[in-house]
């Protein structure tokens, strides 16, 4: 499977010159914990509602400071054709929750660990529905007295 299967898309995006207010003001609206600094189209770094809180207020600067003063720079990335069993690894390797997803160098969406946890989720649903659903059909057994299991 793509990752592009299971990414967010499309992504929230903000320009570096954007104030930490719009940022926050953006990913409020949104209802998203990170954001894209993307300038011409390239990627140029991710910021955080950590970041926000603790390199941009925590850290005094005013709220219409430019977002590429607390954005990461050094984003770590997927492809949307690579296969997702590379973003796990790319995640347990860095450590980081989110991946932007790249499209020859276009940015294309967000990969992020919840994302990857809601696909395992409706795999399990999948795979155990049938065995559920056989389970229900079958007639319940009289209740037993002492809790041991009904012996036919």
């Amino acid at each position: 499977m793509e990752v592009s299967e299971v990414m967010t898309a499309p992504p929230v995006c903000v320009a570096p010159d954007a104030s930490l207010v719009e940022v926050t003001r953006r990913m409020a609206e949104c209802a998203v914990g990170s954001v894209l600094v993307v300038e011409d189209g390239t990627l140029r770094g991710i910021v955080t509602d950590r970041d926000l809180a603790v390199r941009g207020m925590g850290g005094g600067l005013d709220p219409e400071a430019r977002v590429d003063a607390v954005m990461s720079p050094g984003v770590v990335r997927v492809e949307a054709t690579d296969d997702v069993e590379v973003a796990y690894r790319t995640f347990r390797r860095t450590g980081v929750r989110r991946l932007p997803v790249l499209d020859a160098g276009r940015v294309v969406g967000v990969l992020t660990i919840d994302d990857l946890f809601l696909d395992v989720l409706r795999r399990l649903a999948d795979l155990l529905g049938p065995v559920a659903w056989s389970v229900m059909q079958e007639p319940p057994g009289p209740p037993s007295q002492t809790g041991a299991p009904h012996e036919p």
